[in-house]
């Protein structure tokens, strides 16, 4: 069997029928090369995702390995959403609850339950960490200027590093307006994340205080294409941002972060601390998922 005919697509965090981050999936990779791995990246422009055995020294179910057009990632969390899901749907997942090896660490998945879409996944995410950018007079204009806006155009709280797997820059705007009205300079995107320490620009906007719901956009660092429709390693990042801000509730409750609609992909990537008796010690991440690109 060639390689092509392995590959099945899936769009996660699917808010409609042609919303979600597209994702194609390989859930038997065991003997592809990085090569061909790359290749199926290249073929379809999205991350994909490869599910291969789990050594024995991890005592995980799985391992899981990432490729972007341009180079391989440690973690993707619709990607494995993706194989999680599909590997329900085949009858492949040994129980609801497993264990997964990626090159950022283990990651723990588990089916919630079933709808008509399949399987309710979530995945987990460790505590994250914010910390301020590492010179930020002049990184904050460079993101202004990549960005093509106005310092004015800025809401009143801090550009953030913040992370769960990658590095994600934090940039809040004052209204979706703003947010959707975006024209990024691409050519020198790279080169503004590699200064900051970043895999990405992460700009976000509050859409609904009360209801913890908020909008962003991913303009990737060096993945081989522009925008991502739905990202959530980085809505993880996010969270872990407006918690230390004050915007969102020290508690369990839903964020969502919708993302994609600026290319007409609607998304939405749910998010919930999971707490103990000190305050969140990571995150749960999950969406909806639905066949096809």
């Amino acid at each position: 069997m060639q390689t092509s005919d392995k590959v099945q697509v899936v769009s996660v965090f699917a808010t409609g029928p042609q919303g979600g981050n597209p994702a194609p999936i390989v859930v038997d990779a065991t003997g592809m090369t990085d090569v061909e791995m790359q290749s199926v990246a290249r073929a379809y422009g999205h991350e994909s995702g490869f599910v291969l055995p789990a050594s024995a020294d991890t005592e995980c179910d799985f391992d899981f390995r990432f490729w972007v057009p341009n180079h391989e990632m440690s973690m993707c969390g619709h990607a494995t959403i993706g194989c999680v899901w599909l590997l329900d749907s085949l009858g492949r997942l040994p129980r609801p609850e497993v264990s997964i090896s990626t090159k950022s660490g283990k990651v723990e998945a588990r089916v919630l339950g079933h709808s008509e879409q399949g399987a309710e996944v979530e995945i987990s995410q460790p505590a994250g960490i914010v910390e301020p950018l590492p010179d930020e007079r002049t990184q904050i204009a460079d993101i202004v200027s990549v960005l093509g806006i106005q310092a004015s155009e800025l809401a009143d709280y801090p550009i953030q590093n913040a992370r769960t797997s990658r590095v994600k820059t934090l940039i809040p705007l004052k209204s979706e307006a703003v947010l959707s009205s975006l024209r990024p300079d691409f050519s020198r995107m790279e080169d503004v994340c590699t200064r900051i320490g970043s895999t990405g620009l992460y700009p976000y906007a509050v859409l609904d205080h009360a209801r913890q719901i908020f909008d962003a956009r991913q303009f990737p660092q060096s993945s081989g294409y522009p925008e991502d429709a739905a990202t959530g390693i980085a809505a993880s990042a996010l969270s872990f941002g407006l918690l230390e801000n004050g915007i969102v509730e020290r508690s369990d409750r839903q964020i969502t972060i919708r993302q994609g609609r600026a290319m007409k992909r609607p998304s939405a990537i749910s998010v919930r601390f999971h707490m103990d008796d000190s305050g969140p010690k990571g995150c749960w991440i999950g969406g909806a998922v639905r066949i096809g690109a």
